[in-house]
Formats: structure tokens, sequence, C-alpha cells
């Protein structure tokens, strides 16, 4: 039997991430930004260039401004796997702050962005010194310890099936501000990222098409029915079904 969302679940309501297609919530966060002075830089990525690299020397954080980025981890066997995706609005790289002396996991551009950093020293003095940043940054923190809580209790308890659908919709932007965008990572990262195989990852798309929560023709466009399914429990999103079905 798969849990439920938890109650005030990320997928129920918009977070107090900091994007918001709100033109005055995104100038205010970049007004916020302009505030830290010196030690602050910002740079276009292309799409597919590393920002950072896992083992590279920590002393910085930063803030997207536009477009997302990919977090990877690699394991000492040079195994990869996706953990997470980051969208505008956000943060990473914070645990500099903490003492971390180097990069935990590899930060790569999913898309075009636009991304300021902020230097170690430069984040200390803004948190300590600009109440309305601190804020922002607490906000943030919450926000994402929020999310991993929510990440663990789904890993734990919810079937592959159901953490598939409730990926896609946080990929989507669902409880999120701003418009419901398409899904454009292929089916070995979703496979990655829910802790499951390809196959059943082919198998359980064609079932959520199959039943009109979503459409799939390149990019995934995650319908609404989708959350209703999830966050109601209903059967067709409930129990793993083992399959080897490619996805047509």
């Amino acid at each position: 039997m798969a849990l439920p969302p938890l109650k005030g679940s990320t997928l129920q309501k918009p977070q107090p991430s900091f994007r918001q297609d709100n033109h005055y919530a995104q100038a205010h966060a970049l007004k916020l930004l302009a505030q830290v002075g010196a030690g602050r830089t910002t740079s276009d990525y292309p799409k597919n260039q590393h920002i950072f690299v896992q083992g590279e020397a920590a002393d910085s954080a930063f803030f997207i401004q536009t477009g997302r980025v990919k977090v990877t981890v690699t394991s000492e066997l040079g195994k990869e796997a996706v953990v997470g995706i980051l969208s505008e609005g956000q943060f990473f790289g914070e645990q500099c702050l903490s003492g971390h002396p180097l990069r935990t996991t590899s930060m790569t551009a999913l898309t075009d962005c636009r991304i300021t950093s902020i230097t170690k020293a430069a984040m200390i003095t803004a948190i300590h010194d600009e109440p309305r940043f601190s804020k922002l940054f607490m906000d943030h923190l919450l926000s994402r310890n929020s999310r991993i809580e929510e990440d663990v209790i789904d890993q734990l308890f919810n079937s592959s099936e159901k953490r598939l659908a409730r990926l896609l919709l946080l990929l989507a932007n669902y409880g999120k501000e701003g418009p419901i965008v398409p899904v454009t990572l292929s089916q070995e990262t979703l496979a990655e990222m829910v802790g499951t195989t390809r196959s059943r990852v082919s198998f359980f798309m064609n079932k959520f098409r199959r039943l009109r929560l979503i459409d799939y023709n390149g990019k995934i466009d995650v319908h609404e029915a989708l959350l209703n399914s999830v966050l109601h429990d209903k059967p067709e999103i409930r129990e793993d079904e083992p399959a080897d079905q490619a996805l047509l």
C-alpha cells in the first residue's frame, strides 16, 4: 500500500522557492542578490556545460537566475547517477558555508542558464548584515529540507510507479508558481532518479499515456489528471508491475 503525500506536500501547494513568473518577485530576488556587492559574479552557461565538478574546491555558492541544473554524484567505481534537478530561483553549492572543503556533487547546465556565483565570504557577510537576503536564503533552506524529507519517505514507502509519477509532476512544475512545463529528461535519467530500471520506467510511461495522464512525443506533457491520481492515491497509480515493454 502506497502512502499518500504528506500533509502540506510540495505537490499540494506553491513552494517558497523564488521561481515565480511574477516579474516583481524575480526582480526582488535579483535586487537582494545585487546588495551582496563584491564577491558576486553572473555568468551564462550553455546546455551541458559543467558549473562545477565533484571533488573541486568548494569556495562559493550559486543562485540560478534562469534555466535548469542537473545534480549528479559519481561513486568510487566511476558510476554516475542523477540525484536532482534544480530550477531558477534556487541556490546550490551552499555546503561550503558549513565547512565542506570539496564539492560532493557535480552540477551541469540542463538548459542554457544564467547563474550568479557568490563567494563564501560574501555569502556569510550578506547573511549576517542583510536581513532580507538572510530570509531569502533561509526560505530556500527550509524548502529544500522539506523536499528532501518527502523524497526519503517517497523512496522508503512508495512503489517505483508512484515515485515516477511524483517525479514527473515535480519536474513539470506542479506545486510551484508559474506555468506547467514539459519534461525533457531521458528514460535512463528518470530511472536513475526514481531508483528503478529503464524497462520499468518505459512500462509505466506507456501505462500513464494509455490512461491519458501524460502525452509523450519526444517530450513529456504531464496532465493534471496525474496529479489527482497521486494526491488521492487512486489504484491506477499504486503498485509496481514489472515488464520489459519498450516505449513505442
